[in-house]
């Protein structure tokens, strides 16, 4: 039997995960309270007290900054449509509630980003080594390397982080779940990095990481463990081979350089890293070996 922190946990990431499948849906209490399978009496005080937000402000994020990366993501992606297909009734709801979070109307927050995005790329192609100075093998102008493959579902056992990226990952990949999966015999598995949040859009303290690990074909998990489906499906991947510090470099690629001009989009399924067997991170040469893989749609 598991423990009752556990089976809050488990709860509680139910609901976080039909929240971001559910964006255009119905999300009111009742409807959460029932997938956490609480009293929806109890619910929102235990969901604020969890998360350090309250359901309603929880939600409004969510559909806001899906819609933000939606919109750099998708240059000819309309406001509208873009308010639409996160559950906003008007493009002035989605406005108010954009301005809010972000202090501009969005078609001119999305203007002032891609300006920014430009100038950043044409500073760091400046100053930056050449791609081969240092090993990597990602392909650094677009169209990229990339491969569109049809991946199966995987089921997996996790271990979530939230907060900033980068170096806090590294010390969590190090110090949480190198020993979590020693401790289950899952070293050596195809484990996977699934980042929830773009941290370019959510705030560092509210981004959420998931270190994963592919479960064997009628493997029981541990009774503490999280456990959830990697949805399977149309992916764009990027193989990347270089130094830690350019992980993002290849997100770029993806998002910002070469998704625009392929007829694509990003659905619901959340991007993630894999790593294989004999990759992810050398903490030695501080290099890191993965596929980078974002789910696509066509527009």
């Amino acid at each position: 039997m598991s423990s009752p922190r556990a089976d809050f946990e488990r709860r509680m990431h139910r609901v976080l995960a039909h929240v971001d499948a559910h964006l255009a849906g119905t999300l009111d209490l009742a409807t959460l309270a029932a997938v956490a399978n609480f009293s929806p009496f109890h619910f929102h005080r235990l969901f604020a007290a969890w998360t350090g937000e309250t359901l309603a402000d929880y939600v409004r994020r969510r559909r806001v900054e899906t819609a933000a990366v939606q919109l750099l993501a998708q240059p000819r992606l309309s406001v509208l449509n873009a308010a639409l297909g996160v559950g906003f009734g008007s493009a002035e709801a989605f406005a108010r509630a954009f301005r809010a979070r972000f202090g501009a109307a969005p078609s001119v927050w999305r203007a002032a980003q891609r300006k920014d995005d430009q100038a950043d790329r044409k500073i760091g192609q400046a100053g930056r080594p050449a791609p081969h100075d240092d090993g990597s093998t990602m392909n650094t102008s677009p169209p990229a390397d990339v491969r569109l493959l049809d991946l199966p579902p995987v089921r997996i056992a996790y271990l979530r982080h939230l907060g900033a990226y980068g170096a806090p990952l590294q010390r969590f990949w190090a110090r949480s779940v190198a020993p979590w999966l020693v401790l289950h015999g899952r070293d050596g598995r195809i484990t996977y990095g699934i980042s929830h949040d773009d941290p370019g859009v959510t705030r560092a303290p509210a981004c959420r990481y998931d270190a994963g690990v592919a479960l064997a074909d009628g493997e029981t998990p541990g009774r503490d463990e999280l456990v959830a489906e990697l949805p399977g499906g149309r992916y764009a991947v990027l193989r990347f081979d270089g130094p830690v510090d350019r992980i993002g470099e290849g997100w770029t690629l993806l998002l910002r350089d070469w998704l625009p001009g392929t007829g694509l989009q990003l659905d619901a399924r959340p991007c993630f890293e894999r790593y294989p067997p004999d990759g992810g991170y050398d903490a030695d040469s501080g290099r890191l070996r993965c596929e980078i893989c974002v789910p696509v749609a066509p527009l």
